[in-house]
């Protein structure tokens, strides 16, 4: 049975692995939870301080990240009865926006004399819709395509990429 070190002792051989108990082995300290342990060179993989470098536990995270996302679309697509009654976002659909449009929707609205809640409440659409697009999160706020149509109307700016 694997014990927990007290911190005493050094590697060594002819020890025990403090984590999987294996006895007669050359052991290694490590930090696993938090734990300094002497363990056996199988159980040294779980030690808390041989991190991957940041570049590659990034992109495993970007790769978990997309394929998480990739699941709730499909998901959505398979289910579609966890939309709201009476909702019919394919006919809202968010067009394509160019790039730095959050940019060029809070420099034209500052440049027509609105504060945020004045141009929502002018357009008739929500404040949070309007502060997404100044934010750059469009997608993720599931803004329609028509609050778009609406700033780039009203605005006279085209946020949209043209085909």
């Amino acid at each position: 049975m694997a014990k927990y070190s007290t911190g005493s002792g050094g590697g060594g051989s002819g020890e025990s692995c403090e984590l999987c108990g294996a006895a007669g082995v050359e052991t290694q300290t490590v930090n696993v939870a938090g734990a300094q342990l002497e363990v056996c060179s199988d159980c040294a993989q779980h030690d808390d301080n041989a991190t991957q470098s940041d570049d590659s536990a990034r992109d495993d995270r970007k790769k978990r990240a997309a394929q998480n996302t990739a699941k709730i679309h499909d998901a959505a697509e398979a289910d579609p009865s966890h939309w709201e009654d009476g909702a019919d976002y394919e006919d809202d659909q968010l067009p394509y926006l160019r790039d730095g449009y959050d940019d060029l929707v809070t420099d034209a609205r500052q440049d027509a004399g609105y504060q945020l809640g004045e141009l929502a409440e002018e357009l008739e659409i929500s404040e949070g819709d309007l502060l997404a697009l100044e934010q750059g999160r469009a997608i993720q706020a599931n803004v329609g395509g028509s609050v778009v149509a609406a700033v780039e109307e009203f605005l006279d700016i085209e946020i949209t990429e043209s085909d």
